[in-house]
């Protein structure tokens, strides 16, 4: 139901068509000249006189129900329905005065806009107006339906007058256009409130489902130690690796990408952001893993043609994998947003891996690094929840760790370089820890010793995990069996 300014709506009083006229005028907002139609907003009138009229009628149940709906006088169309809101509102949060037509008629007329909203007559009329109130939790869902049409309506004029402007950037206005549009998407998203009553029945048939196998909590990386640890790569939650460099953190984020991407019952679209290598060293890395050859050999030309099957195999392989990259140096968490939107919407990806968060860059200007940096995690934390995919983002450690000698020297959440506040941020934050110069020596094909450690996990266990790693092939895989000293430690 849409009301005109000059129309009454279908079925409603008389007196609402004089509603409309009244306000019309002063309701229009700017909009591009023979682009849009010249006519009213979604609104519904009459809805808006039942929903004031339940709360000046029974002031004490309506208006906390009215409120937890919508704290905002724009999602009133009349401007004079917004005004008596806004007085209404007032007065609850004064508690000085009881809210009735007296009271608020009187807080209008001492600011001279009693007259304006049609006087005492009129909010008189608009406690006659509803019989009951047992609806007005629908009509104010209803209101706030059109309230959202009319600010994307905003949205979409704004986009067309920067869209005609000549010097605009256009990758700054696409992103300007695409933050306006989420930000009345995820106020939405944001107002809702639900009853636990409501939800622990579903979530324990949830976990039933979980117990028995029947539901995946979250998506397997492939190394089954993590998973069992973690309960794999959980929507919504922000997973960081890190290492110092050269030890291995991008090869085993385009293992968990391969193990993803190309798993046999079920492959996920995943979209993988590289600051530092190209698109092209990526595809390339994936291939000789997939195909078990490493990349050395075509350098010193000692490739054997009798591994071309294997090669040709592992092409038509990865050729079926939905692995979607974008190799832009110096990102920043604006341009990230964007384009994991776009991939989310276009390419319904379910992973998202960054490599690493330390060569990113913060949208404007920061006062200091780790300023910047706790912008940039915040901000990936926030991508995570708002898409609701995990993000198994890299990072680097500082130079603490190679100070460190003996069996006790491994990365601990201190080491985290610039920020602590990816420690906050993060819901699972482990380290990958090997010796590098044991890789070295090692013989062609040959694999070292390397550790997954779990050091922070919010819904679950920590605790440190062997892996062997290929140099070769830059392939990583779980060590078996897996030691007691290797098994998961409880939360304590």
């Amino acid at each position: 139901m849409a009301d005109s300014p000059d129309k009454a709506v279908p079925g409603a009083p008389e007196d609402a068509k004089k509603d409309s006229s009244r306000d019309a005028g002063t309701e229009r907002s700017a909009r591009p000249a023979g682009l849009l139609p010249d006519r009213a907003r979604p609104h519904a009138a009459r809805l808006e006189k039942a929903v004031l009229g339940a709360m000046l009628k029974e002031p004490e149940s309506c208006i906390d129900l009215a409120v937890e709906q919508f704290n905002r006088t724009d999602v009133f169309y009349m401007p004079a329905h917004r005004e008596i809101y806004r007085v209404i509102l007032a007065l609850q949060q004064a508690k000085s005065d009881a809210v009735d037509v007296l009271s608020v008629a009187q807080k209008l007329r001492e600011e001279s806009k009693l007259e304006a909203v049609g006087g005492e007559i009129y909010l008189a009329e608009l406690m006659d107006s509803v019989a009951t109130t047992v609806n007005l939790e629908s009509w104010c869902r209803t209101l706030l339906k059109y309230a959202t049409l009319r600010r994307m309506i905003d949205v979409c004029s704004n986009g067309l007058l920067k869209c005609y402007d000549a010097d605009a950037d256009a990758g700054q206005v696409v992103e300007e256009i695409e933050s306006d549009i989420y930000g009345v998407r995820g106020e939405e998203a944001s107002r809702s409130i639900v009853s636990i009553t409501e939800l622990v029945a579903d979530q324990f048939d949830e976990l039933m489902k979980i117990f028995k196998g029947e539901h995946e909590v979250g998506i397997p990386t492939g190394f089954a130690p993590i998973d069992d640890c973690t309960g794999g790569l959980k929507p919504g939650e922000m997973f960081v690796l890190a290492a110092r460099p050269s030890i291995g953190k991008t090869s085993l984020a385009l293992n968990v990408l391969r193990n993803v991407a190309m798993n046999r019952e079920k492959p996920r679209p995943v979209a993988f952001f590289s600051l530092e290598m190209t698109a092209e060293q990526i595809a390339r890395r994936i291939l000789c893993t997939e195909s078990q050859i490493p990349e050395s050999v075509f350098w010193n030309r000692t490739f054997q043609y009798s591994d071309l099957s294997r090669m040709t195999g592992a092409v038509d392989a990865i050729r079926k994998a939905r692995i979607y990259i974008d190799p832009t140096g110096g990102l920043t968490i604006a341009e990230l947003r964007a384009k994991a939107r776009r991939l989310k919407a276009q390419k319904k990806i379910e992973l998202i891996i960054i490599d690493y968060l330390q060569l990113m860059h913060a949208d404007g200007r920061t006062e200091s690094r780790q300023q910047e940096v706790a912008e940039i995690s915040g901000g990936i934390k926030k991508l995570a929840k708002d898409l609701n995919i995990p993000i198994l983002v890299l990072a680097q450690l500082n130079r603490e760790i190679d100070k460190m000698t003996g069996a006790n020297a491994r990365p601990k959440l201190a080491h985290l370089r610039e920020s602590g506040t990816i420690e906050q941020d993060a819901d699972i934050v482990s380290f990958l820890h090997r010796n590098r110069e044991e890789s070295k020596g090692a013989p062609a094909g040959a694999s070292v010793e390397a550790e997954w450690i779990i050091e922070k996990n919010r819904n679950g266990r920590t605790g440190n995990f062997k892996l062997l790693f290929y140099p070769a092939r830059m392939e990583f895989l779980p060590a078996a069996p897996c030691s007691e000293d290797f098994a998961p430690q409880a939360k304590s």
